[in-house]
């Protein structure tokens, strides 16, 4: 049985644990994440394995409209919502299908039924493959070379690789790049989370920094451009490690 990874959003906590308790009954559902924060859900999109996504359309930060849009394509989509003035401009969209709250199960589980079968008919058939070719698809990792921002006027796209550290300070952060300094309400722990381990670390609770951008190390202080990063003792020997490991 094909088994659809899925996410839940929604900027209502009642609606998500009606999705969460629909999912949970449905045998070919897994729910990886519930969430009511559209920007957090983009990042997971963007970085892949999501198979269907249960999408408010009026959320406050970033509407479902503006998701489907950003995300192009990527995932299928079930749109969820208390108003159907907007199921012409979601269908435009190529939306799975579109639910009104409140949601009946019945109802629930025929639009996860569609996308379900749709998969099924798109899985390739099973054939007696080099056992070399199926291991190294198996392996073969999902990068992700962006994540989108939400700044105070706008939803900003940046490149990992313009990355040269972040620096937080009480709820916001700022994300230095070689051109410019971008500010987002978000904390240290979430975006340590967000970022991809092999290129980034946390080396002191104020600072994460790109591990190909270091010019130089005295002792415990990190040089990155013009900024002298310090090393927390919380984070030397995890940091050191990863230094040695990469033979720098």
């Amino acid at each position: 049985m094909i088994k659809l990874k899925c996410i839940a959003v929604d900027d209502e906590p009642l609606a998500l644990d009606i999705l969460e308790d629909y999912i949970s009954k449905v045998p070919f559902l897994e729910l990886v994440k519930r969430t009511e924060n559209g920007i957090e859900a983009l990042q997971l999109v963007q970085a892949g394995g999501i198979d269907l996504v249960f999408l408010d359309v009026q959320m406050p930060e970033l509407t479902g409209i503006q998701f489907l849009k950003i995300a192009s394509g990527k995932s299928n989509y079930i749109l969820t919502t208390a108003y159907s003035q907007y199921a012409l401009e979601s269908y435009d969209l190529n939306v799975s299908d579109y639910l009104l709250k409140p949601i009946a199960f019945d109802r629930f589980y025929k639009a996860v039924e569609k996308v379900h079968n749709l998969l099924k008919k798109a899985e390739p058939p099973i054939t007696a493959a080099p056992l070399l070719t199926v291991s190294a698809a198996a392996t073969t990792p999902q990068v992700q070379d962006f994540i989108f921002i939400k700044t105070e006027h706008k939803i900003q796209k940046i490149q990992l690789d313009d990355i040269l550290y972040i620096e937080g300070l009480k709820d916001y952060i700022s994300i230095f790049t070689r051109t410019e300094r971008i500010i987002t309400l978000q904390n240290m722990k979430k975006m340590e989370e967000t970022l991809p381990h092999s290129q980034f670390i946390r080396v002191h609770k104020s600072y994460i920094i790109s591990l190909d951008k270091i010019e130089s190390i005295e002792r415990s202080r990190i040089f990155i451009a013009d900024k002298v990063i310090p090393i927390g003792d919380t984070y030397r020997e995890e940091f050191f490690k990863r230094i040695e490991n990469k033979n720098l």
